[in-house]
């Protein structure tokens, strides 16, 4: 007996999609939120961008104290004056952590429509949409502070779309849009003309190439020198100085083992859809892949930090060129798919940390909204990394790296907010009781709170804390 032909997906994206985008996106920013309040955000990046915003909003040069350079000067992304205009209205880290979750629930949207173009029933269209929402980079990266790579994920996908659907004005404008996020991407841009080139579309090869090569020329020779006193790409510099210029010196710097392991975990929840029709896909994935293996920082290789969120799109795109050529439509690819996709989900995103990592400071939750709030808006202020989120609506913020020499010489400083015996990310214990110490013999007002937590000011300053 012949079987009745399966549904398609309609065209235009269904509003229960709509629907559990939006409601993901806010589960997302309340989970980002929470983490936030529990204070487990830090300096880099949720700090750092954030003071960026507050100045752009403000008014002020966009010249974070934290980093001494320019927004533009960090990654090309020029997308943080929307940021900026926001917070003009209101200024508050929840549109940068609310935006975000909003993005990467959003980008299933799509997602439906490629899935829907590649002629798959509604089933597999939600499928689709469902691979992505249970990426484990993907929550991961909504849940780590903020990025704001993470705003273009949508345009990403969408851009994909529109190459497919013959819209070459709509794709070159999602292009530019993508490189304003973060200069990185023209990474992502320069895959994408691999992509067309091996599906022999060469003008819209030839034009994605272009693009990336011109982004790039424009950042390193012109806007960076400028903006950096004559000086490159900071990330580059620090992060790849290691491989020399002999092809034996960069393949003997490649974590061979680690970035075994993290390809195979990157793949999983989408590996068991791929066929040979997906490889153009992943061709775009090619450059960024390339640059996190040669990287070295081991963090560029894990599914915990940002670093590979547009790979997650990749593969999911793959999937959905796996489907299309599928010969069956038959309904059991469905379930058993999402359940490994659940179970990726379960083993390598963080939910779990809520109930043991994100929980290590409910102790001193109390004492440092008392130490804030004691904090005066044009305090020029050192403290803590996972604090600096908290406090980094002013001009001058900063925490005591490792490598930090200052010891309260000049008046750099008006505020200590420090906790040596957790002195976060970055810092170190001698390092923060060296500066308590000096503040103590400087005659500071200090005050300390039974965790150790300790408040300082610089004598002469204003509301000086209480005892």
């Amino acid at each position: 007996m012949n079987q009745h032909p399966p549904h398609r997906a309609p065209a235009t994206p269904p509003a229960a999609l709509w629907l559990w985008s939006v409601l993901l996106g806010l589960i997302a920013w309340g989970t980002s939120a929470l983490r936030h309040a529990l204070l487990q955000s830090n300096a880099y990046d949720l700090g750092l961008f954030d003071q960026w915003a507050w100045l752009i909003g403000t008014g002020h040069a966009p010249i974070s104290s934290m980093e001494d350079v320019h927004v533009l000067a960090d990654h090309g992304a020029w997308l943080f004056y929307a940021a900026g205009a926001a917070y003009a209205l209101l200024p508050s880290v929840q549109w940068l952590l609310a935006s975000q979750a909003l993005a990467l629930g959003l980008t299933a949207v799509p997602i439906w429509m490629l899935a829907s173009q590649a002629a798959l029933s509604r089933q597999r269209c939600w499928l689709a949409c469902g691979l992505w929402w249970l990426q484990p980079v993907v929550f991961n990266a909504s849940l780590f502070d903020m990025h704001p790579e993470t705003w273009v994920m949508p345009a990403f996908a969408l851009a994909l779309w529109a190459e497919r659907a013959e819209r070459p004005r709509l794709w070159l404008a999602l292009m530019l849009l993508m490189l304003g996020a973060r200069d990185g991407l023209v990474l992502i841009t320069a895959g994408m003309a691999l992509d067309l080139g091996w599906r022999r579309r060469w003008r819209w090869s030839a034009s994605a190439a272009a693009l990336s090569g011109l982004w790039l020329l424009l950042l390193s020779r012109w806007l960076y020198p400028l903006l950096r006193d004559g000086e490159g790409p900071k990330a580059a510099g620090r992060m790849f100085s290691h491989l020399g210029g002999a092809p034996g010196t960069v393949l003997q710097s490649i974590d061979w083992s680690g970035g075994g392991l993290y390809l195979l975990l990157l793949a999983l929840p989408c590996l068991w859809l791929w066929r040979r029709r997906s490889l153009p896909t992943l061709l775009i994935a090619v450059p960024l892949l390339l640059t996190n293996l040669l990287s070295a920082s081991p963090s560029y290789r894990t599914l915990i930090h940002h670093y590979s969120l547009p790979l997650a799109v990749v593969a999911v795109v793959a999937a959905i060129d796996g489907l299309k050529v599928r010969k069956s439509e038959a309904p059991h690819p469905f379930p058993w798919t999402l359940t490994w996709a659940v179970i990726c989900w379960l083993a390598l995103a963080k939910p779990w940390f809520f109930t043991g990592p994100y929980l290590e400071r409910l102790n001193v939750l109390q004492e440092a909204r008392s130490a804030i709030a004691q904090v005066q808006d044009d305090d020029a202020v050192l403290t803590t990394s996972y604090l600096v989120p908290h406090l980094s609506h002013r001009q001058t913020i900063a925490f005591p790296k490792k490598s930090f020499s200052d010891a309260l010489q000049g008046d750099q400083w008006t505020t200590l907010l420090l906790r040596p015996d957790d002195p976060g990310w970055g810092s170190s214990r001698r390092i923060q009781q060296q500066l308590l110490d000096t503040a103590a013999s400087q005659n500071w007002n200090c005050r300390v709170w039974p965790s150790g937590l300790t408040l300082c000011r610089r004598p002469g300053v204003a509301s000086t804390p209480t005892q």
